[in-house]
């Protein structure tokens, strides 16, 4: 016997009246996949849809602002809720209609958004994966170059990943900045030095710029040394003086040990061409100082030697000053100039200044005008009665019958040598002058109409030959 009640089929429930049971929820909700409002504007609810885009906007312009991977989470919770929320709108799993057209519809606006999302940060991978790998050859216009290739989809589709590129972008054209003030730098400019370096260390502070500020610092070091070998020495002064950091950038050291003895020493022969004697003097003690073992050590102690010959003989001169019948600052204040001569055996010519009188009777084998070959400086005072040699009588005009003892005295004249070698006193004692005394005729001078006779000292009347005589135990030893 037959069962007459109907067998069972499964049939999609028909559509019930009204507007609610017209809508696909799979449709609803893959419109609203797109975050386009599109399964909004299905179920008719525009103030949903417009509600929906505005927020979508405001979480995408905090993703472009901030750019960081919780941005992109907030945006991913928004798209599962508005995904959920048009499902339950529709009717969820209450309503099992399919509507063929809506989800082609909805498929039709969504998976081309998606596709261009993805698109859009497999884009964005590629260019930040390509800036990494400059930046790991230390390649910034590589980096650049690849940035060039970013736009505001790539930078809305994946805006953390393109904010890191911004990070290296930033650190090349902070680095750019360190060249060009480097670069500064080796004209003698140490306050573009001290940027340069700032910045270099701010950028390798921050993780994988190792290779970029390497590239930069190694185009710094490969410009030592400069043309001018003094500005190579401010540049290695400055970075000798420099606080070790303990990274990359002491490797500034190897430079100045490999280019800072030449520029000294070149420096101090340039200052010696400009006749800048004392700076060229200090660039020469500089390299003995701070390079002792150094090849170019002999080069600068004949440097400095010269140099100080330069400085005290100029000293020296410049103490003798005035005319030779006065005593310059030199007999008071005496000075050194290593080149002279010893004070030893033989003749030592000297300098003579303070009583001229005399002294330029000596021969012009023991005098010098010239600093430079003398061995003494010899400053005389004026002379004095000194010891009395022979008493005579004179008779005088006024008064023939009573003559007038006259003593005659020799010639003293205080003197103080020095060795111009060392500055030192060699002798401070007294020169007598002996002469002729006694003459037949005495001749002086009278004051008015009255003749009282003669003085009764006199000096005795020296020759050349008793001149000589009275110094040349100062001057031949």
């Amino acid at each position: 016997m037959e069962d007459p009640t109907p067998a069972a089929h499964a049939v999609p429930e028909p559509a019930p009246p009204g507007d609610r049971a017209a809508h696909d929820p799979v449709a609803v909700a893959l419109g609203n996949a797109s975050l386009l409002g599109v399964g909004y504007l299905m179920l008719g609810r525009r103030g949903f849809a417009v509600a929906a885009g505005a927020i979508t906007v405001a979480l995408l312009a905090v993703l472009l602002a901030v750019a960081r991977p919780w941005c992109e989470f907030a945006v991913l919770i928004w798209w599962a809720a508005v995904i959920a929320h048009g499902w339950f709108l529709a009717g969820g799993r209450r309503r099992r209609v399919t509507l063929r057209r809506q989800r082609l519809v909805a498929l039709g606006v969504t998976v081309p958004v998606l596709l261009v999302v993805g698109l859009l940060r497999y884009d964005a991978a590629g260019i930040g994966r390509s800036m990494a790998e400059a930046r790991e050859r230390g390649d910034c216009a590589g980096v650049l170059s690849a940035k060039d290739k970013a736009w505001f989809g790539t930078r809305l589709a994946a805006a953390p990943l393109t904010a890191r590129g911004d990070a290296i972008v930033d650190a090349c054209h902070r680095l750019r900045t360190a060249r060009t003030r480097l670069t500064s730098g080796l004209t003698g400019d140490t306050r573009a030095l001290e940027t340069g370096f700032d910045t270099l260390a701010s950028v390798l502070a921050k993780p994988g710029n190792e290779k970029t500020v390497g590239r930069v610092l190694d185009g710094f070091l490969d410009g030592l040394p400069v043309k001018s070998p003094c500005r190579t020495v401010t540049v290695t002064d400055w970075l000798r003086h420099r606080e070790p950091t303990h990274d990359a950038l002491d490797r500034s050291a190897d430079a100045v040990r490999r280019t800072a003895p030449a520029a000294l020493v070149g420096c101090g022969d340039d200052l010696t061409a400009a006749h800048d004697w004392k700076k060229a003097r200090t660039r020469y003690r500089q390299l003995l100082d701070q390079y002792p073992h150094d090849d170019l050590t002999a080069r600068a102690r004949k440097g400095v030697r010269r140099a100080t010959l330069t400085i005290e003989l100029a000293h020296v001169r410049s103490l003798l000053e005035g005319p030779t019948d006065t005593q310059p600052s030199y007999c008071s204040r005496p000075a050194k100039y290593s080149g002279a001569a010893p004070y030893g055996r033989g003749t030592n010519r000297a300098l003579f200044y303070g009583n001229d009188t005399y002294t330029r009777k000596l021969p012009s084998g023991w005098r010098t005008t010239d600093a430079k070959k003398a061995v003494l400086v010899v400053c005389a005072d004026e002379e004095k009665e000194g010891t009395p040699v022979r008493t005579c009588p004179y008779e005088s005009k006024i008064s023939p019958y009573f003559p007038r003892d006259v003593t005659f005295h020799k010639i003293e004249i205080p003197v103080k040598v020095y060795e111009l070698r060392t500055g030192k006193p060699v002798a401070h004692r007294t020169v007598e002058i002996n002469g002729a005394s006694c003459p037949q005729k005495l001749r002086y001078t009278t004051y008015g109409p009255t003749d009282l006779g003669p003085p009764s000292d006199q000096y005795v009347k020296a020759s050349t030959a008793d001149v000589r005589s009275a110094f040349e135990a100062l001057i031949n030893r």
